[in-house]
């Protein structure tokens, strides 16, 4: 039986499913991190895996309220609500950021995965002859990732449906970054920039009263794209679920000596000092996406200036990255110390 919320409690998961959606968003940052950093990776891996045959059965026996009750229905609900929200606002601002102010952003990713390695392996005291090996091998791949070079764009639905099932594994496992996976596969800007702003306009004109889309051969396409993309989606959240819940209840301390050395060799793809290299035209041009935006194919990554004032900027962004983290443990302990004083009362 899972703890009733109060509405403040509520409030807060919407915010942090607002986080896991804007982390999801940015290549090389993981929404799973926001979840093991937060304290809830736990509870939302074993929720999606209670979505399952006997879920299914309690719903079409009209069963709803046991129903809720066994999938934690709530809990999910307002996560992904904040999620959603977040692809059309919060992401929306990155995206800003990110095209005028790139290093500072990255800069500020860096030290939060910097604090976010403290906040997980601080308290992890495991270290055996099993869990070293264990740590390393997601290092090295970890490591291994930021190197790869991207594909090219596929909108065969067969491959877009296997990048959902590839991409949402961002959600469920931190360290790997689903939107990176996606520009390794080529379908990042069709993905999460062209199919996003799609559905958005769509909206936008079914609301009010425009229903012109219909007629619109590349619209539908690109909304076709983005149901195959959301199915594949939901059908990876479900079986990385089950997965990672089986590893977590059976091997919880190699699990977590993986998850910390693939967090670690993360690092690498969001090295702040580096180069965008964008999708070019025989011209020497950059080729634009529907939205007037650059295409991003890699990234060039290179050693800062010692003497330049953005490398002090970004040391000081890196530093307020890894407050945000210690910040972030400091409420933490600080809100189980006074719930622990008011269960003694």
């Amino acid at each position: 039986m899972h703890q009733p919320r109060t509405l403040l409690d509520n409030f807060f998961l919407v915010v942090k499913g607002l986080c896991m959606g804007a982390a999801n968003k940015v290549p090389g940052v993981s929404g799973g991190i926001v979840a093991f950093v937060g304290g809830f990776y736990e509870e939302f891996i074993y929720s999606l895996q209670k979505i399952n045959s006997k879920a299914v059965k309690l719903l079409f026996a009209g069963r709803f309220r046991s129903f809720f009750q066994y999938t934690n229905a709530q809990f999910l609900f307002l996560l992904i609500m904040g999620m959603l929200i977040s692809y059309f606002s919060v992401s929306r601002v990155l995206d800003y950021f990110l095209e005028q102010k790139e290093l500072f952003v990255w800069a500020s990713f860096f030290g939060m995965i910097l604090g976010s390695i403290y906040y997980i392996s601080k308290d992890f005291d495991h270290w055996t002859k099993k869990t070293i090996p264990a740590g390393i091998i997601g290092l090295l791949i970890g490591v291994s990732i930021s190197f790869l070079s991207p594909a090219t764009e596929n909108d065969n639905l067969v491959f877009i449906f296997f990048c959902g099932i590839i991409s949402v594994s961002g959600m469920t496992l931190p360290g790997l970054s689903g939107s990176f996976i996606l520009i390794l596969l080529g379908n990042y800007v069709l993905l999460l920039v062209d199919s996003v702003n799609a559905l958005y306009d769509t909206m936008s004109e079914v609301f009010s009263g425009d229903m012109g889309f219909v007629n619109n051969p590349e619209r539908i396409r690109t909304l076709k794209i983005l149901a195959i993309f959301t199915l594949g989606s939901a059908t990876g959240l479900v079986t990385f679920s089950h997965l990672l819940s089986f590893l977590l209840k059976h091997y919880k301390e190699i699990s977590t000596a993986v998850i910390i050395g693939f967090i670690t060799g993360s690092l690498g793809v969001l090295w702040p000092w580096k180069r965008t290299i964008y999708k070019m035209n025989e011209l020497g041009n950059p080729i634009l996406d529907s939205n007037g935006d650059k295409i991003i194919l890699n990234y060039e990554r290179f050693l800062p200036k010692l003497d330049d004032i953005e490398t002090l900027w970004a040391a000081v962004f890196i530093i307020l990255g890894i407050l945000v983290l210690l910040l972030l443990d400091w409420y933490g302990k600080n809100r189980k110390q006074r719930k622990q004083v008011r269960t003694a009362r």
